[in-house]
Formats: C-alpha cells, sequence, structure tokens
C-alpha cells in the first residue's frame, strides 16, 4: 500500500527521517531554528531517528476553550465568564483577506510544503549562522499550531506553560513529531482554521473572531484588507504590535504584512499601496467578563450558578475536573431567572436601601412546588470597591456567601408551628405566655440527654403588655416569644429538627440545627434562600422542592454542540397538605393584622412573618404566595450594627422593625414580580379563637385593603358592606365605627366586621 504523501513529494515520515539522519543539523532542525548553533551541536547527539520513534504518535487535539454564556429564562444574556475570550468559527467564516495576510506573513510556503518546510530551515541556518545568534526561525504554521496546543493544554497553570514553551531539544523533537502527524490527518485547510482559532491576537483575545470584535467590533468574515492585514501582524508580539497601545508600531507592522501579501501574490502592489495609506479604522470593543458585568443587577445570581457548577457532582466527579470544564468554556448556561421578578426586586432594594448605608439588603425569590430561583439581589453592588462586595449575602457559605447565614429571628417560628402542628397539636393550642421567664427546663431532644438550662437563661416579649395567655394565631401574628418558647417545650427539640430537616433548613456553613430552645426564636444564622425555599413548602401545601438554578448547558466542542446533563430540583413531602394549609392561615394572619401588615399584597392572598433579631442587627421578612415565595434580610455582615437611631434609604429609623424595613422591600419585589400573572387562593382551615372572628374562610371575591381608604358610605354602610361583601374596604381605615344598633346582633360576627374578619362570601375581607 502506497504510503500518503505531503504536498513537499516525500511523505512526512520520510521527511522527517531525511532531516534526523543529517546529524550535524539535527540539534538546529529539530529546534526549529530556535536555538543557536552552538547549543545545536551540542545536542545533535539526542536528536536521533530511535528517540524520535520512541515519542507517543497520539496527538489529541485539545478542546480550545471559549467564552460561556449565561442566560435567562427567556433567553437573555445575563453575562459571558471565559477564561479566554475566544469564538471558534468555521474557515468559511474567516475573511478570505484574513486568511491570506496571516500565511503571508508567518508561513509564505504553507501550501508548498509539508510539517517542515526544507527550504525554510537551511534558509534561517544561514540566516542565524551569519548573525552569530537566533535571528530567524523556521517553524511552520503546522508546528506553531502543536506549540500553541501545548500552551493551551498547559491553560493558566504557568508551570505548564513554561514546560509548553521552553527552548529545549526535547520539546522541539515532540512538536515536530505531532506536526507530522497533524499534516497527515487533518489536511491544509483544517489547519488553518484551528491555528486562526486558537493563537492569540492581544487584549485578552484569543482566536480571529475574538480579536476582530475587539478591535473592530465586527464578525471575522467581515474583515476587509487592511484590518486583517493588522490582526495578522499582531500575532508575532502581541504586546510589541499592540495598536490600543503604540498605533505608530502596529501600522508599520501592518505594512510589512501588506508589502509581503503583495510579494506573494496574494493582492497586487496597487491595492497593497492603497491599503497601506489607510488608517487603523479601531473600533474597540472593552473586554466584556465575568459576573461583574452582569445585566439587571444579576451578579450575585451569576456568581450563585458558577458555584453550583462547581460543587454540584453532575459536571464531574472531582472539583478539579469540574474548574477544567468551566475554565474550558463554550457552555450556554440557560437559568431560571425571570427577567420580570429580577428587574422587581432589584428596583426595590434600590429604592429602600441605598448601597452606601451602613447596612445592607438581600432578597431571593423561588417558585413553590418547582424549586426554581427567580430572582436573586442586593443593595450594595457586586465589585471590590466602596459600598461594593463580592459575597452573596442570600446563599450558604459553600456558594459564596459571607459567612455562617444571619440569626433569623422571628421567622423561624412557623417552623416550630409546623412541627407542633404536624404533631397533633392544635392551632388553638394555648399557653400562658407571660412577658418574661426562664427558658423551660429540662427540655427533650432527638437523643437521650435532655436540654437542661444551666446558666438560667431567659426569654421575653417585645413588650411589657404583651402577656398571655395567648392561642396560636394570635401569638403568631403578634409574635409572641414565650408562647414559642412554652410550644417547643411542651412538644420537645426532635419535632422541631425532624421538620427543619424535611425543610433542608441548615445553617450557613451546611451543618445541621442544634438542639437548644433558642432555635424558636430565630438564633441561629440561615441565608434568605434557604428560607425562601422553606416557606415555598408551606406555600406548595407541604411539599418541599430544593432549589435550582440551571434549566439546561449546551456545550460547543469546536464547532459542535451538544447538550450536557444538568441537576434538577428534588421534590418530597416535609409536612401534610392540612399541616400547611393551618400554617398559611396563621400567616396570612400576620399580614393581615399583625406584625407584617406593611407587607401586605393588596391584589392577592399573600402571608409571611417578621423577625427582628436581639440589639437589632437583622431583621427579616420571609412571605409568599400561592404561586411564589420570597426571603428579605436588612442588616451588616459582620453583624456589628445595631439598627437603632439610623438612617435607611434615606429615611430614619428609630427602631428598625422586621415588618418596617424588609416588609415593604418584599411587598415592592413581589408586586412587580407578580404583576400580570394568576393570583390563586390558599387553601385555608378554620382556626376558631376567643374573639369571635368569624373565621378564616370563605371563598368570594377578595375585598380591597381597607387601610387604604374607600368610600366612607358611614358607620352601618360600611358594616353592611363587610357583610355582603366581605369586607371589601367600603369602612374607613378601620371598617368604620359601628354605632349601638337598636337590634341584636351576634357579638362574633360584630367583632368579626369592625376588626377585620372574614365572615361572609368574602375570603379576603381583612383589616377593614
Amino acid at each position: 500500500m502506497a504510503k500518503k504523501r505531503s504536498s513537499g513529494g516525500l511523505s512526512a515520515t520520510q521527511q522527517a527521517a531525511k532531516f534526523l539522519g543529517v546529524s550535524v543539523l539535527a540539534g538546529a532542525v529539530m529546534a526549529g531554528i530556535a536555538l543557536p548553533a552552538a547549543g545545536a551541536l551540542g545536542l545533535a547527539a539526542k536528536g536521533s531517528v530511535k528517540g524520535f520513534d520512541e515519542i507517543p504518535a497520539n496527538l489529541k487535539s485539545p478542546q480550545l476553550s471559549q467564552r460561556t454564556t449565561i442566560l435567562d429564562s427567556q433567553g437573555d444574556q445575563i453575562a459571558t465568564v471565559y477564561s479566554r475570550d475566544r469564538t471558534v468559527v468555521d474557515l468559511k467564516k474567516i475573511s478570505p483577506y484574513m486568511q491570506k495576510a496571516i500565511v503571508a506573513i508567518e508561513d509564505s510556503r504553507f501550501y508548498k510544503h509539508g510539517a517542515i518546510d526544507l527550504k525554510g530551515v537551511l534558509r534561517a541556518l544561514n540566516k542565524n549562522a551569519q548573525s552569530g545568534g537566533v535571528s530567524q526561525g523556521a517553524s511552520t504554521l503546522t508546528q506553531q499550531l502543536v506549540k500553541n496546543y501545548f500552551i493551551e493544554e498547559a491553560g493558566d497553570d504557568p508551570t505548564k506553560v513554561a514546560e509548553a514553551t521552553q527552548q529545549t531539544l526535547g520539546r522541539k523533537v515532540r512538536e515536530l513529531k505531532y506536526a507530522i502527524q497533524i499534516e497527515e490527518k487533518l489536511g491544509k485547510k483544517k489547519i488553518l482554521e484551528n491555528y486562526l482559532n486558537i493563537t492569540f491576537f492581544g487584549e485578552q483575545a484569543y482566536g480571529v473572531e475574538a480579536a476582530a470584535q475587539r478591535y473592530f467590533s465586527k464578525h471575522a468574515q467581515d474583515l476587509n484588507l487592511q484590518e486583517s492585514a493588522l490582526l495578522a501582524g499582531i500575532v508575532q508580539s502581541p504586546s510589541r504590535y499592540d495598536p490600543v497601545n503604540d498605533e505608530a508600531e502596529a501600522t508599520k507592522r501592518r505594512n510589512t504584512v501588506l508589502q509581503r501579501m503583495a510579494e506573494v501574490g496574494n493582492v497586487s502592489q496597487a491595492e497593497a499601496d492603497r491599503a497601506k495609506e489607510q488608517p487603523l479604522g479601531l473600533h474597540v470593543s472593552q473586554p466584556k467578563n465575568g459576573c461583574i458585568t452582569a445585566t439587571r443587577g444579576a451578579a450575585f445570581f451569576c456568581k450563585y450558578v458558577e458555584h453550583l457548577f462547581l460543587t454540584d457532582p453532575t459536571f464531574g466527579k472531582t472539583r478539579e475536573a469540574r474548574a477544567k470544564l468551566w475554565n474550558r468554556g463554550g457552555l450556554t448556561i440557560r437559568t431560571t431567572l425571570d427577567p420580570q421578578a429580577q428587574d422587581s426586586v432589584q428596583a426595590s432594594l434600590k429604592e429602600h436601601v441605598y448601597k452606601s448605608d451602613k447596612v445592607a439588603a438581600a432578597a431571593t425569590l423561588v417558585e413553590p412546588g418547582t424549586g426554581k430561583v427567580l430572582a436573586m439581589g442586593q443593595s450594595k453592588p457586586f465589585g471590590y470597591g466602596n459600598n461594593e462586595t463580592e459575597y452573596n449575602f442570600s446563599v450558604n457559605r459553600d456558594l459564596g456567601g459571607s459567612n455562617y447565614g444571619f440569626p433569623t429571628g422571628s421567622t423561624f417560628k412557623p417552623f416550630v408551628a409546623a412541627a407542633a402542628i404536624e404533631g397533633g397539636k392544635p392551632a388553638t393550642q394555648e399557653y400562658s405566655a407571660p412577658y418574661k421567664m426562664n427558658y423551660p427546663s429540662p427540655v427533650q431532644r432527638c437523643s437521650s440527654n435532655p436540654y437542661v438550662n444551666t446558666k438560667n437563661e431567659t426569654v421575653e416579649n417585645e413588650n411589657e403588655s404583651e402577656k398571655g395567655p395567648y392561642r396560636m394565631k394570635e401569638a403568631m401574628a403578634k409574635s409572641i416569644n414565650t408562647y414559642f418558647v412554652q410550644l417547643i417545650s411542651d412538644i420537645g427539640l426532635c419535632p422541631v429538627v425532624k421538620m427543619t430537616d424535611a425543610l433542608h433548613v441548615v445553617q450557613g456553613d451546611g451543618s445541621k440545627l442544634p438542639e437548644t430552645p433558642s432555635i424558636a426564636l430565630g438564633s441561629i444564622g440561615l441565608s434568605p434562600l434557604t428560607m425562601a425555599s422553606a416557606y415555598a413548602t408551606f406555600a406548595s401545601r407541604g411539599m418541599y422542592c430544593s432549589p435550582v438554578a440551571i434549566e439546561s448547558i449546551v456545550q460547543k466542542v469546536g464547532t459542535e454542540q451538544n447538550s450536557l446533563e444538568v441537576p434538577k430540583s428534588t421534590c418530597s413531602r416535609a409536612m401534610s397538605e392540612k399541616t400547611a394549609d393551618t400554617v398559611n392561615t396563621l400567616l396570612r394572619g400576620v399580614v393581615d393584622s399583625g406584625t407584617g401588615q406593611e407587607a401586605g399584597l393588596n391584589d392577592r392572598e399573600s402571608a409571611g412573618k417578621t423577625g427582628t433579631t436581639d440589639e437589632r442587627k437583622n431583621a427579616w421578612f420571609v412571605g409568599y404566595t400561592p404561586n411564589m415565595s420570597g426571603a428579605v434580610w436588612v442588616g451588616s455582615a459582620k453583624q456589628n450594627v445595631k439598627m437603632t437611631g439610623i438612617r435607611i434609604g434615606g429615611v430614619y429609623r428609630d427602631l428598625v422593625f422586621g415588618g418596617q424595613v424588609p416588609g415593604p422591600i418584599w411587598r415592592d419585589a413581589m408586586a412587580g414580580a407578580l404583576s400580570g400573572k394568576d393570583a390563586p387562593d390558599f387553601q385555608l382551615v378554620d382556626i376558631p379563637d376567643d374573639q369571635g372572628d368569624g373565621g378564616d374562610q370563605g371563598k368570594g371575591d377578595r375585598g380591597g385593603r381597607g387601610r387604604k381608604g374607600g368610600n366612607p358610605g358611614g358607620a352601618l354602610g360600611g358594616l353592611i358592606a363587610g357583610l355582603t361583601n366581605g369586607g371589601t374596604s367600603q369602612g374607613g381605615d378601620t371598617g368604620g365605627t359601628v354605632p349601638t344598633p337598636t337590634f341584636s346582633l351576634p357579638d362574633n360576627l360584630i367583632e368579626g366586621q369592625t376588626n377585620g374578619g372574614t365572615h361572609g362570601n368574602g375570603n379576603g375581607g381583612r383589616r377593614g
């Protein structure tokens, strides 16, 4: 069978053997004329055919690193990230001028020789001998391609890069062997395509497409003659011939390329001369790399996606393997980010908390039933300057969070209530709930050792007027601390820990919650994403779904594309539907008539809980509708700011409460995120109490929120409207003052209407 011959006549293997047979020149030839004559002669003995044959024959072309594009759920770009800015393109998408220019200046005999250019070698040897050093090289484009392969494989490892570029005979021998192989396997057009895609053009641009975008803000296929000559000239020394920093030197080099193109017949001398007269015509596009360039304020979400990729085994068994895939890039990552929700979150944060404030705010929205992360934002932008931060306050430490999370205050209480209700406690459970008390002792844990209050620690309510007895509904609405401590004492710590385990509530460092009664009051640091996902379980009637941010990934390998497997949300039942419905009823009361009234939405049902920690270092509101859940935290990352006598968002606050600052942020963020979307109702349960509020159920149309005003209509008019319409904001701010009737009405009916009960047709006849 005849051996395949190169375009130079002899087969590539025969050509190599002929080289190696000339032992006097072997060192210089193997070094591609990159070594001085003396050095070459000293290494000649090592450049034997035997050594050449022992080099492995299989060279795998590296997968070229390319930019990764991160998209939102609608397919719009959020950011591009890359270790090397490169977009691989087919040769047919590269200007013919560019193809001719690079060949003319780098290897004018490219189409006439094989892997090695014998004429070039002899010419360079003669030139170098005359100069006494290395003034000219003889590496072909193919050899240069192999060298770039080695550099590409080295990545950003400085040691490996040094090994890939060191001027040694051994490296040059390997380079030659692989060049021969590539010539036989790929052919000239593919070699040229690969070379133009891999080579460095300066200004962070790898490959001709990125270079065309960087210097001229156009595609490689649209480059004209003088633009192509400029780019081809840069390759020899990207720093020396950088047109951005040295226009004169770059122009001189460009004209050298144009003249060379005329000499080899690529263009006429007249064409070359006209092109030499043209200005460089730069239209520079600045590099836009990394999450710091993200649109819609989604930089923290972008970093969250990056951390997810680097920590999830779906993308590789080891972190090293995942990092290699991420750095190689070429990924198009479609995420769950909802642009409408993200815009709304950022607008609300910007309005309520200034980036220059002493405290920061973070907000995260998720979708119940799917776990999709819809929005993630902060008041302090992503960055490294004043009033900026690189830490994502919405997530745990392993995903880019700043510390161990933030104490949640009373937003933890619904977990205690859910554990109690799931275990059989009625929502009408009553406790004495004094203003102040010792932490109960002992309290049963999951382990055999009970908790014992050896330090005689105490707990108290916000105000001295808050003292029981209370039932669960009122205790939740008023956020009575002593009630929930008594509740956790009654049921024990184990049911609470089991409930938080089912809700995947873990500390900011990923560890399980401690079994101590103080967790009832939110003493443990948690993240907004953890809280939003846990509360979403109430909205989805007891089904917890793990948060997910990546919808799909398409990987580009060269010019080919394939889909990667992505992690899916895992859903599991955390509590019964009845328990979830009961908690929804309790937390709706917090928004309707409790501490969370400032967070209430006007056009749809919502529920939630406020939280404020000791010394007011943290304030929270976590709430939800049936189709969206969100958590808002306000505080300082270092936990060193007491929010008393403080100005936040241009407003002076004597004391900060969870319902006062985080509540309105949540309200405005959710209102915009849900605008135009369905407004489903909760499935509620009856929770009788001793105040005759008329119950909680009813399926009529929701009335408008009475505190927004309404038609005064007189006191009796407000009463009648409340009776017939479920409290459709017909009274004044409190539904009007009911005069002493001349007829008998049931006490609970009167109480229900004057205090915004939900008696009658309207399940939204709220604080009337």
